[in-house]
Formats: structure tokens, sequence, C-alpha cells
């Protein structure tokens, strides 16, 4: 299952998703080369194991499962996967 992080995330980049990702496979993490000039987080599916705690703890609700993702959302399903690429 893929998690995609969605419009709520822009802007926001908090990072409590970060801090409860026992695989660290949320990036930017803070301590990355242009963290600071990215627009929102994203989720690398090689590496995530679908534990869905960033679910959980996302403040603002941005992160769903690829097939939750809300109609009006879902480019963002392109936007995650253009940044894997």
């Amino acid at each position: 299952m893929t998690y995609i992080v969605t419009s709520a995330c822009v802007d926001v980049l908090d990072k409590a998703c970060i801090d409860v990702c026992p695989v660290d496979c949320i990036h930017p993490v803070p301590e990355a080369e242009g963290h600071d000039k990215s627009e929102m987080l994203y989720i690398d599916p090689d590496v995530c194991i679908d534990c869905g705690l960033c679910v959980e703890e996302c403040p603002v609700q941005a992160i769903y499962t690829e097939d939750e993702v809300p109609e009006e959302w879902t480019k963002y399903i392109q936007i995650n996967a253009d940044y894997r690429s």
C-alpha cells in the first residue's frame, strides 16, 4: 500500500510524522539539503512498511493511502511519484 502526502502539508511541513516513522521513509528530513525550500513532505513507498503511524500523527490530516486520497487531491498521487523519480 502506498501512502500519499496531500495538499494539507503544503507550506506546513510539520515533522511529527518524521519523528514517529520507524524506517525514516518521509522526506526531506529537516537536516537534508533543500528541506527549507521544499513545499511539502513525501513518503518513499520503497522504504515504507505501511505501519500507518504517520497518518495518526499528522496534525493536518494530510496523509492517506493511495486508494483513499480525496478526489480533489488526486493530483498529489503524481506529485508524490514525481518526487521519488
